[in-house]
């Protein structure tokens, strides 16, 4: 079980820093109690060390009574889930653009976090555990479900848990015994960016994996959806972990450059606009062939209709 406070630095005046206070079950054995809590020092050393723009700073971490204790960096702002119900309330959607722009920077975090050695997984991404600071910073925050993988590819965790259930993968509902990777945090990202963006979560991955239920297409809920954005999150959102991109740089080519891999073995790419399709074009000389054989083609097409 776990709180979080509010605190002040009384070494450094002024300064506020968050707590992150986690509790042992009541009815854990010995056995299990001093397994987690060298668990916990073994793994916040880890996050101490963790320095990223979009990631709020552990500055220190101990352990009080039968308590685990995280100090944390204290953010400031709104999270997601407050700016999505404002926009809600009045009937309108998130900007694209600045959703779009929160996004890069949650890829950012989580490319960061993936890379480590060895690589983190976060386990919790949902609106209510992103945070928009005054200077339009975002920042994940909430670790109590990160994971540690382990060369074996087996996972350890820091606070026992599951996740929010509506933004949880498939392969996360077995807890501690179920496999997770950096593909889970893709699908919760891609669920968290639908959910911006439409106003509505889709349904959990439980629900689409007994019922069969699809996804409604995001571009049917707002217009403002692109095909590409549309294409990048559904994809991010299949059930299952292979069905995925691979890794978040794939599923960042995916949703801002708009390159996808084909069963050819090459890639496709999907335009964002026109305007982006003409400067790919002019960029690649095959592409830029293609479009001038098109244009000539459109043009002695008219031609043609004139001298009849």
């Amino acid at each position: 079980m776990g709180s979080v406070y509010l605190a002040d630095d009384e070494v450094l005046a002024g300064r506020q820093c968050a707590l992150k206070v986690v509790t042992i079950e009541p009815y854990a054995s010995k056995e299990s109690i001093v397994q987690a809590k060298e668990q916990f020092l073994r793994e916040a050393s880890v996050l101490a060390r963790l320095d990223h723009p979009n990631l709020p700073k552990v500055s220190d971490f101990f352990i009080y009574q039968d308590a685990d204790i995280l100090v944390m960096d204290y953010v400031p702002g709104e999270d997601l889930k407050t700016l999505m119900d404002e926009a809600v309330s009045i009937n309108e959607f998130l900007p694209l653009e600045e959703v779009l722009k929160w996004t890069r920077q949650l890829v950012d975090a989580l490319s960061y976090l993936h890379q480590q050695n060895p690589p983190i997984v976060h386990r919790d991404i949902k609106p209510s555990n992103i945070k928009l600071t005054p200077s339009g910073v975002i920042k994940l925050v909430d670790f109590g479900l990160v994971k540690l993988l382990a060369p074996d590819e087996r996972t350890i965790t820091v606070v026992q848990g599951r996740g929010t259930v509506y933004y949880t993968p498939l392969e996360q509902y077995g807890g501690d015994n179920g496999h997770t990777d950096a593909r889970s945090d893709i699908y919760s990202l891609a669920f968290t960016v639908y959910h911006l963006l439409t106003n509505q979560a889709p349904p959990e991955a439980k629900v689409r994996f007994v019922s069969r239920e699809k996804l409604l297409p995001m571009r049917a809920i707002n217009p403002e959806v692109t095909q590409r954005i549309e294409k990048a999150i559904e994809w991010a959102l299949s059930l299952h972990p292979t069905e995925r991109p691979e890794s978040i740089i794939q599923f960042q080519k995916a949703l801002f450059e708009g390159i996808f891999p084909a069963e050819n073995g090459r890639n496709v790419f999907i335009p964002q606009s026109s305007s982006e399709w003409l400067e790919k074009a002019l960029s690649d000389r095959l592409q830029l062939l293609l479009a001038i054989t098109a244009g000539l083609l459109m043009l002695m097409g008219a031609m043609a209709t004139l001298l009849r």
